[in-house]
């Protein structure tokens, strides 16, 4: 299994009413955590998308525990668990500077021939950067 962690603040204008994180933010800090969690491999979503790669997200399931606020520091673990064919899978777990777990989530994304717009195998790179934590 590949994990990465990633933080993020919550800013004031990312609250409602109630004074929680806004839980329609949680996908844009989940695509922060994949990007990074990419990075940390030594593979960008530019790069992919300048070799003619597009990753469209397929689903997005989130299931809430207790509310994030305004200033908490988040830490969203990011893992890969499985190899990536046409598809890679990243499951979120968001963790608040308590420790305390407040979501789970999955994302499935696509990769896309930028060309023809159908799918397409993963990159052999990205592979081989992942086989070595996913047995």
């Amino acid at each position: 299994m590949y994990i990465n962690k990633t933080q993020i603040r919550v800013r004031y204008s990312e609250t409602d009413k109630m004074g929680y994180c806004y839980y329609g933010n949680y996908a844009a800090y989940f695509e922060v955590a994949r990007v990074e969690s990419l990075r940390t491999l030594d593979i960008s979503y530019k790069e992919l998308e300048d070799e003619g790669l597009l990753l469209p997200v397929l689903d997005f399931s989130i299931k809430y525990y207790i509310p994030a606020y305004y200033d908490d520091l988040l830490t969203i673990e990011c893992s890969i668990t499985e190899l990536p064919s046409s598809r890679i899978k990243f499951t979120y777990k968001t963790y608040n500077e308590k420790k305390e777990n407040i979501n789970f989530a999955s994302t499935t994304l696509v990769f896309i021939n930028k060309k023809t717009r159908k799918p397409t195998r993963c990159p052999e790179k990205l592979i081989n950067k992942l086989i070595k934590y996913i047995k």
